[in-house]
Parts: C-alpha cells; structure tokens; sequence
C-alpha cells in the first residue's frame, strides 16, 4: 500500500517542531503516511495541515486532497479561501483546551481576587480588604463551544455562579445557560466578569459593542481570550474612559501584533497578553491530526468539521 500523503502547509518555523511527532502520531493511528512541508506533485497530497500564515494560499493544485485540517482553532481566515473546496476540521485537542481553561480561570481569579491592588501596593500600605467568595462572583462566558464549555465547568467547580450564552441551546451541568438575542440580554445585565469566547463570523463581529457595554453593570470586567474582532475597540475604550467598565485583559486584537501606537497599550484600565491563552501545542495536536487522517483513510466522519454555512 502507497503512503498517504500529508503537506505540513503551518509556518515553515514550526515544521522542525512537527516533524517528527506527526510522523509518529500518524504511525501510532496506523497510517502509513508521508508528511514533508513541500510536494513535487500536489496532485498526489491526500491532506493538507493548515495554517493561514503559512505558504499556501491557493489551494487548488491539490486536485485530489481530501481534507484541510486546521492547526488553528480558529478558522474565520480560512473558511474564507475561495479555493478551499473539501471538508475543513478545526483543531480541538487537549493542549489547546488546557491552555485556555487555564488562562481564562487566571485572569477571572485575579479579577474576582483583585490581585493587581496588591501587585501595586505601595510600601507601607496595610488597607486590609477581603473580596467576596467565588460563590457571590457572577461570571458570564460568551460562547459555549470546546474552549467556552471547558473553560465554563473549570470556573462552576470553583464555586463562580456561571452563566453561559451560545447561538443555538446548549444545557451543561453546573452552567445557566441561555441563547438567542433575548438570552444575550438577559444574561449581560447580571455579569461582573465577562470571557469572551466566541468564533469570529460575520454575526459576531464587533457584538461587544456600545449597546453590549451599556447593558452590563457598572464596574464589570471584560476578558477577550477568544477572537480580536469580537470587539468594538472605540466603544470599549470609550467605555473605560467613562469608567463603567472597570477593566479589560486582552488576549487577542483586531490587528496582531498590535501596534506600538494603539490606545489599549497605554490604557490603566488594560492588560494586554500577546496571544498566548490558548496555543497550539505539537505533542497534543499531532494525535488530533493523526486521527482526522485515520478516520479519512477509514471513511469515518471526520472529528470537528467546520460548517462553511456557519463559519465555525
């Protein structure tokens, strides 16, 4: 039997991080395979690892590929691809959902704690305060997908009144759960600490806008760990401005790196984190890869397939 063969299509800088731990993973998943960043013959590349910032624009040449997998979670720059015309699976693997249930529980405790008062305590200053319990704490997450559903249980285990709002019904142990335009009402105006988690679509767009933020209450925290453009960066700078938001951490931007220039950097009322909370990390990705690979080859469904209609 020929070697199926997979085009490692991420930044060239990751493919010495890849190599060998897909080759592996792939042969543990009992595929035979052979995974190069480069094919003389794209007619004969079965899948295609994908990243946007990768080589590969144009799609086209794999006349015979099967599926694009993606190594981001993310794939709101690829969906878009007018030559991307075969199946599309978003990367949903253990490394990238730790990662992110971990940035997100972080930075919701060091709000709910108010850590940043004690970082910035000036020498001598013994004002004693004591913040309420994680029970009293009501924490809202926007977007109840793989990264939004995980995240959501981690902070319900440590006793955070969690809501959760999401596009279609979702019911998860522990979480109030609402959807819809009237669910998204509802659920703002009892949030002090609010994650946003959902995918970049056309609908979702800028959803934390002016209206959004005047529906919260006032001295809520907003947490962006998800999608840059889910912000409406004039109306939430205008917000903290006004101070009726008191903080916002900010994990993702409408434009990355973000520029030296913009506002956020300067802001008091921002922490900036340079896209870290939720990375693709190649020891848990490969076996995610690995297994979209072995199903392909078995005619099963492929695991975490994109809806193009949805864009996400």
């Amino acid at each position: 039997m020929s070697p199926v063969n997979v085009l490692f299509a991420g930044h060239p800088d990751r493919w010495p991080e890849y190599e060998a731990p897909l080759t592996e993973a792939l042969a543990e998943a009992g595929v035979t395979a052979q995974v190069t960043p480069t094919f003389d013959d794209p007619v004969s590349v079965s899948y295609v690892v994908y990243a946007p910032n990768g080589p590969y624009t144009d799609l086209s040449p794999f006349t015979r590929l099967k599926a694009v997998l993606s190594l981001w979670a993310g794939v709101e720059d690829i969906v878009t691809n007018p030559t991307l015309t075969v199946p599309l699976a978003r990367m949903v693997d253990p490394g990238l959902t730790e990662g992110m249930v971990e940035w997100v529980t972080a930075h919701v405790l060091r709000h709910h704690l108010e850590t940043d008062l004690d970082v910035l305590r000036a020498p001598g200053d013994w004002t004693p305060r004591v913040p309420p319990l994680a029970r009293d704490r009501r924490v809202t997450v926007l977007g109840l997908g793989a990264l939004g559903a995980a995240s959501a249980a981690a902070l319900a285990a440590l006793g955070f009144r969690v809501s959760g709002w999401s596009r279609s019904p979702k019911s998860l142990p522990g979480i109030t759960c609402h959807f819809g335009p009237e669910g998204l009402a509802q659920i703002l105006n009892d949030t002090q600490i609010l994650v946003l988690l959902l995918p970049a679509t056309p609908e979702t767009d800028g959803i934390l806008g002016a209206e959004m933020l005047a529906g919260m209450p006032e001295g809520a925290v907003i947490l962006n760990p998800g999608r840059g453009p889910l912000i409406d960066d004039a109306a939430l700078l205008a917000a903290l401005d006004a101070g009726r938001i008191a903080h916002a951490t900010l994990d993702v931007f409408r434009q990355e790196p973000l520029p030296k220039s913009h506002p956020y950097w300067s802001h008091p009322r921002v922490t900036i984190t340079p896209h870290i909370a939720s990375a693709t990390r190649p020891g848990t990705a490969v076996r995610a890869i690995a297994e979209n690979v072995r199903r392909g080859e078995a005619g099963e469904p492929l695991l975490n397939l994109v809806d193009r209609t949805l864009g996400y």
